[in-house]
């Protein structure tokens, strides 16, 4: 690479100052489309949101084709001019968005952008049409100010993402050849601070679980037959209550048998650093819960967990209706670290659950479908080092390496058919309300992201 292409990162940001204005316009049009990817009667929006993504790649010199799935098409994008000798970059986004429900706790129309105090306000405007946006244009302008990229780019953007991406999934293994790539870029995460740039070094995998504890054909009066009854309420309660101990440590025998742990070497190259009056500030929550041996960030990022996401059962309408229901039920979630085969796992907790299931009830578990497995990316890697130089120039200060509690279930299965190196980047924020009314995501972080990525792939030919 010549000393013109040192760096791109101060071209780059005039042409962001030379296009801004149009550039803002393009991003709100994305940001229109109620491309909400579970609810079906938006299936002719999310089609017009997929073939928006078609025609603007398109423009862009990009080789572009819609891969139909069971569900909404996937995009997929080559630039492919700089050769066979160069590298070749799989960047993984979704145009798909969450429901916009409660409506009335909008400030705005979610699906008309509002710019407030330098934050966008609208579904998607983060999660993920916001990192998406920065992705097409920092390659869009790389390749106005250069004439050509500097690696090979294949682009995936899925439909499906906030409904499990069953679609994208079904056909990855008739699409390897078109997916293989050096380095794969799942553009989809966040940062801690607003001032402190960071790369994601792994997720969690996850598995969810339906409970139904059935103890009588129907609903009976609890004067009636209170005292003689099991109530499947108290006996799910107790049941759950089980699976922790009272340190936290989850009880079910060989949860934790195929843990890997993270090496001492990766551990300290990792900021843990949690503070707990931000936390409490920014929730509202206590952060004690979990393993209690462990640091708040060990536990959301390094152990794997146990969680009940919802209990439900009898009556629960306005006024007082006095019975003991006939059923009980309840969702539960274990996140995953690596090793950890969410499958088996899903099967251990439902044995143990049928194991300490009282006589006199019918305990029914179904571990459900769409299950991922945790990812961690090498430290050491080209793409990790050229992410984290990238971040620190855009930023001027140090970037950290940090974890994500959270899951993507389709990144393992990208990761394996592409057969490259890994890498999760991104610039949301825990403020940024994404799957909840008045989702917002900062112009700031929207044209840094145009620098980062930029920046990176030039990175990656050096």
């Amino acid at each position: 690479m010549g000393n013109q292409k040192k760096s791109c990162v101060e071209k780059i940001n005039k042409l962001i100052e030379k296009n801004k204005n149009q550039l803002i316009q393009d991003y709100y049009d994305f940001l229109n489309f109620p491309s909400i990817s579970s609810e079906s009667q938006y299936k002719e929006q999310v089609l017009n949101c997929a073939q928006w993504l078609k025609n603007y790649l398109k423009q862009m010199g990009f080789k572009v084709d819609l891969w139909p799935t069971s569900g909404h098409p996937v995009i997929f994008a080559t630039d492919m001019e700089a050769g066979p000798n160069k590298p070749t970059l799989l960047i993984y986004n979704h145009y798909d968005v969450q429901p916009v429900d409660p409506l009335e706790e909008w400030l705005s129309p979610p699906f008309k952008p509002v710019l407030r105090d330098g934050q966008v306000f609208a579904r998607g405007a983060q999660d993920n049409k916001g990192q998406c946006f920065y992705v097409l244009q920092a390659l869009k302008l790389y390749k106005e100010q250069y004439g050509s990229l500097p690696i090979n780019i294949k682009y995936c953007i899925e439909g499906e993402e906030e409904m499990g991406s069953a679609g994208l999934s079904q056909i990855l293994k008739t699409k390897s050849e078109e997916l293989k790539a050096d380095y794969l870029a799942i553009v989809d995460l966040g940062i801690k601070d607003p001032k402190i740039p960071a790369v994601t070094l792994g997720i969690r995998g996850l598995i969810t679980m339906d409970v139904e504890v059935q103890a009588a054909k129907i609903d009976l009066h609890s004067g009636s037959h209170g005292g003689i009854v099991l109530n499947p309420i108290h006996v799910l309660v107790e049941m759950l209550h089980k699976l922790r101990d009272i340190k936290g440590k989850i009880t079910i025998p060989g949860f934790y048998d195929d843990i890997v742990e993270l090496s001492p070497e990766d551990r300290t190259k990792v900021s843990f650093h949690f503070d707990v009056v931000d936390y409490q500030e920014a929730t509202g929550a206590s952060s004690g819960g979990g393993e209690k041996e462990y640091s708040a960030y060990e536990r959301a990022w390094l152990r794997p967990t146990l969680e009940i996401n919802g209990i439900w059962g009898g009556y629960t309408g306005k006024g007082f209706k006095t019975v003991i229901p006939a059923k009980a039920f309840a969702k539960i979630s274990c996140r995953l670290v690596p090793n950890q085969v969410p499958e088996h796992i899903g099967q251990l907790v439902a044995n143990h659950l049928m194991n300490i299931s009282p006589q006199g009830v019918q305990t029914t578990v179904h571990v459900n479908q769409g299950c991922g497995k945790a990812v961690r990316a090498n430290a050491s890697a080209k793409i990790v080092q050229a992410f984290s130089k990238a971040f620190e120039e855009v930023f001027e200060m140090p970037c950290e390496f940090i974890y994500e509690g959270a899951s993507i279930p389709i990144v393992t299965e990208l990761t394996e058919a592409c057969g490259g190196e890994v890498i999760l980047v991104g610039l949301g924020l825990s403020s940024d309300q994404i799957h909840a009314p008045n989702e917002h995501f900062g112009i700031d972080r929207l044209l840094k992201g145009i620098l980062i990525m930029s920046r990176s792939i030039e990175l990656l030919d050096q």
